[in-house]
């Protein structure tokens, strides 16, 4: 992305091609083309060499090529002569090294020739990865200072400490499969079973933990080929994609049906491209015309899963014995593959969720009309809809009745998948697609905006998550800068940022450009945007921030990884504290600016890329970008995605920046960090437990006794108190605090109000629940309950019902009435072995906790507070999920 208006004056020759500037008289001269050789200009500038004056008078000199292959050998005896030694810097393998010693082989006096390793054999110049300055500066150290005074040359930086302040790890991001995305199914295989690896986005399916190994392009299944005659495992699944398939991969499914291998390819057919930016699959056959071409090929059985099996015409040509099913038949049919012999087939036939995501935002595919809801309040926190769905938009929150989920409608891709399973707490919402189909957005005075003063140059060091806008938020400034006539160079670290991955952008704006890396190195950093705090905190990131020169503009939305989702062991999302204090370590803390970016964007213009704008807004009003805000809002206009809404977003960062406290409160904070104010009958056992001045403990009791109460009456909340009472007092006698009567109190409270029907049903009426889907969706909004009563499951029903406003009004008022059979002989819903199961778990709790509080001593209190703490893992809607904590 350089922009250099005088690029052509770098090709200053001394042979009309290469280029050689430094020192007439040398003892040494570099050699570096490309990428490489704005390297090592950055590599000697933080040695403190800039000018070309400099390097003569260290004696060096650098050739240039323009050409690396075939390589100019005019050029390289015109940099040689004189000198005793050269370095070669370059990429990857030795290439130009290689080039250069044959060119001043058989010389008269060669100098030797140092790059990838010295002339001992020692590594010098690194192989592995991407070259950048900063990996540059130690091996050219070590050369130059073979004849250079090391006092002439700049001193190392000090290494930053890169782990939160409070000694804890904190998270990182790494890429994951997009909400929606199909893989997120189709990579599961049966208990008992593996994968094997692939490429592309089958390369994440390793990475969490559903494949082994990784393989070429064309290579899928061929390592099982030749193992599978000497392990005793009976059978193996291999992901491949249908982009893969056309490209080389038929040939290795041809090679395992030629082989008589028992293996099952998993064909994931989603017409595009995806790892590498959406682009058509190009030779890919329709699926009919697929599995025809595999029968003929010899596979022993092809099976076809959908989430649309009617989708294909009545007279489509499958292969004969084709069977096609809806995608929820996956594990029967694999299953049913593995036991066979020879080489099977699954096509997963679903489109790419982020080539379906784009598609609608360009109007040329149908947006759906229904969105999911969940109930936080139904919600047992068990990740079990997480873990059928594996979508990065079922999002952990904390709350102070412990881990909940929700889902992160901006990116929900809205393929329903989470609401398959045992869970009641989920509502479908259809929100039309008129202009009620969401809420009303409030309405936010833009106020007069003051221009800053800005600097003449800078660097911008941009990161966030891939996917979300923060390339294009580097392309507007590189425009921007280039609109007001200044230099531009910047780099886009991608990576696998399309996946939910971390991306990092790299930019340097300057009314003229001196040759450097457009990279920015270690404290070179002035202005740092945080679009995402745990990829901000990366070590590779932060460390090209200075506490004495960078100013950081964070935003501090929650966005949680895939692993938080994925794993319930996981904390939902660190303190926002913990992540400030790392950056504030490493910047100008009393300059850094913290927002909730998306919370804004969310609630101002319910748009997620609107926050990136937003920040922008923040950075550019404090003075830290050195371009106009007239040339960024041209900018914008001449991207031509969401004009208007982005130059308000800009418009309001830059208000925000001026009076941050106009915005306080348009966040809507959650679940207060306050407990409700108790009535006199929570008052009355608050008093039965005691412990007046503990605050942290009444406050666990406000919230959780108003709902001991609601679920079972005041004998049922007098049991309670009474136990958490015995457990307060036998602990104050032992240590200082309540941790031990602390964590009882939230886990009984939760065991003491499992979901039963009739808890459900309470908790559904709730009016607050229905007020938030009507400011959310509109209040023409239709919401269907989506329910899976054990009782249906145990009488064959295996599947959710939807009950409808009216309807569910009527049912869960009836069964608000009959709460009182609740674990009675008449209690129609008592006898599965869900209900069973959870009166059995009170019980059990409390005879545990009895035996912690025996005898209970100094020493034995942190090992009782870590056992009572284990019932958080007894979470869920199905009988396995609720298992006996004594199992952990």
């Amino acid at each position: 992305h350089a922009l250099r208006p005088r690029a052509a004056a770098h090709h200053a020759t001394t042979n009309g091609l290469d280029r050689i500037v430094g020192a007439p008289d040398a003892w040494l001269a570099i050699v570096a083309a490309g990428k490489a050789y704005f390297d090592l200009r950055g590599a000697l500038a933080r040695l403190g060499v800039t000018t070309d004056a400099q390097l003569a008078d260290l004696g060096v000199r650098i050739l240039k090529p323009a050409l690396i292959w075939p390589l100019a050998e005019a050029g390289v005896r015109q940099a040689a002569a004189g000198v005793d030694t050269i370095l070669v810097v370059e990429d990857k393998r030795p290439f130009l090294e290689t080039a250069v010693k044959t060119v001043l082989y058989g010389t008269p006096d060669p100098p030797r020739v140092l790059g990838k390793t010295d002339e001992h054999g020692a590594l010098l110049v690194p192989s592995a990865g991407s070259l950048e300055p900063d990996s540059i500066v130690d091996p050219l150290r070590s050369v130059l200072e073979r004849r250079v005074d090391p006092a002439r040359l700049a001193r190392r930086r000090e290494r930053i400490p890169l782990t939160d302040t409070t000694g804890a790890e904190l998270p990182g991001r790494t890429p994951f499969f997009c909400s929606g995305c199909p893989h997120n199914r189709s990579t599961i295989v049966p208990t008992g079973s593996t994968a094997g690896g692939g490429i592309g986005c089958h390369t994440m399916a390793v990475m969490e933990d559903r494949a082994i190994g990784v393989t070429q392009m064309g290579g899928e299944g061929a390592q099982w080929v030749g193992q599978a005659p000497f392990v005793t495992e009976p059978h193996r699944f291999q992901n491949i994609g249908d982009g893969t398939f056309a490209h080389s991969g038929f040939l290795a499914i041809r090679q395992a049906i030629s082989a008589g291998t028992d293996i099952t390819y998993k064909v994931l057919y989603n017409g595009t491209v995806a790892m590498t930016g959406g682009q058509d699959a190009a030779g890919v056959p329709g699926v009919p015309a697929l599995t025809r071409l595999l029968e003929a090929e010899g596979a022993a059985r092809i099976a076809v899963v959908t989430e649309d099996p009617d989708k294909y015409p009545a007279d489509a040509r499958f292969a004969p014995g084709t069977e096609v099913a809806h995608r929820d038949e996956l594990d029967r049919i694999q299953r049913e593959l593995r036991d066979l012999a020879g080489t099977t087939i699954v096509i997963y036939d679903q489109g790419c969720a982020a080539e379906l995501r784009r598609g609608r935002k360009r109007g040329v595919v149908a947006t759906p009309t229904t969105r999911v809801v969940i109930n936080e309040a139904v919600c047992d926190g068990c990740g079990h809809c997480g873990e059928i769905s594996n979508c990065m938009s079922v999002h952990p929150v904390q709350t102070p009745f412990g881990r909940k989920t929700r889902i992160h409608q901006e990116s929900c891709n809205l393929d329903l998948s989470c609401v398959d399973g045992e869970c009641p707490a989920f509502i479908t919402v259809e929100v039309g697609d008129g202009p009620g189909a969401q809420g009303p957005l409030p309405s936010f005075e833009i106020p007069e905006l003051p221009e800053p003063p800005l600097p003449a140059a800078a660097t911008v060091l941009t990161v966030g998550i891939g996917g979300t806008g923060v390339v294009t938020v580097n392309q507007l400034v590189i425009t921007a800068a280039r609109l007001d006539g200044k230099e531009a160079n910047g780099l886009d670290q991608t990576g696998l940022a399309q996946k939910g991955g971390p991306v990092v952008s790299h930019l340097r704006i300057a009314p003229h450009l001196d040759e450097t890396a457009s990279r920015i190195g270690e404290g070179e950093a002035d202005t740092f945007l945080v679009f995402d705090m745990v990829a901000g905190v990366a070590a590779a990131t932060i460390s090209r921030t200075a506490a004495d020169r960078t100013t950081a503009v964070v935003s501090t939305s929650r966005v949680p990884t895939g692993h938080m989702v994925a794993d319930r062991a996981q904390e939902s999302f660190p303190a926002v504290d913990r992540f400030r204090r790392t950056i504030d370590a490493t910047t100008r803390a009393e300059a850094n600016a913290y927002v909730d970016a998306e919370g804004l964007a969310r609630t101002l213009f319910r748009s997620q890329p609107a926050a990136n704008l937003l920040l922008l807004g923040v950075a550019y009003q404090r003075g830290l970008l050195p371009v106009t805000a007239a040339s960024l809002e041209r900018a914008i206009e001449l991207n031509g995605v969401a004009v208007e809404l982005n130059t308000r977003a800009f418009a309001t960062g830059r208000a925000w920046a001026l009076d941050p406290g106009r915005f306080t409160g348009l966040v809507p904070a959650g679940a207060s960090d306050s407990p409700p104010e108790p009535d006199a009958e929570v008052a009355e056992l608050l008093a039965t437990v005691g412990g007046d001045g503990d605050v942290a403990l009444r406050d666990v009791l406000a919230w959780h006794l108003p709902e001991v109460l609601a679920f079972g009456g005041r004998r049922w909340a007098d049991r309670y108190a009474d136990r958490v009472a015995r457990v307060r007092a036998a602990e104050a006698a032992v240590v200082d605090g309540s941790e031990l009567t602390r964590t009882v109190a939230r886990h009984l409270a939760a065991f003491m109000t499992y979901k039963d029907e009739y808890e459900v049903a309470r908790l559904h009426r709730d009016p607050a629940l229905l007020d938030s889907i009507a400011a959310r969706f509109g209040a023409d909004a239709k919401i269907t309950y989506q329910l899976k009563p054990p009782t249906l499951t145990a009488l064959g029903y295996d599947h959710k019902i939807g009950l409808g406003r009216r309807t569910g009004r009527v049912a869960f008022a009836v069964l608000a009435r009959m709460r009182r059979l609740r674990g009675t002989a008449f209690d129609p819903f008592g006898r599965t072995e869900e209900r069973r199961t959870e009166r059995a778990l009170i019980e059990e709790y409390e005879e545990l906790v009895d035996e912690l509080i025996t005898g209970l001593t100094t020493g034995d209190h942190a090992e009782a507070v870590r056992i009572a703490g284990l019932a958080d893992r007894v979470r869920g809607y199905i009988a396995e999920q609720r298992r006996s904590f004594k199992t952990f």
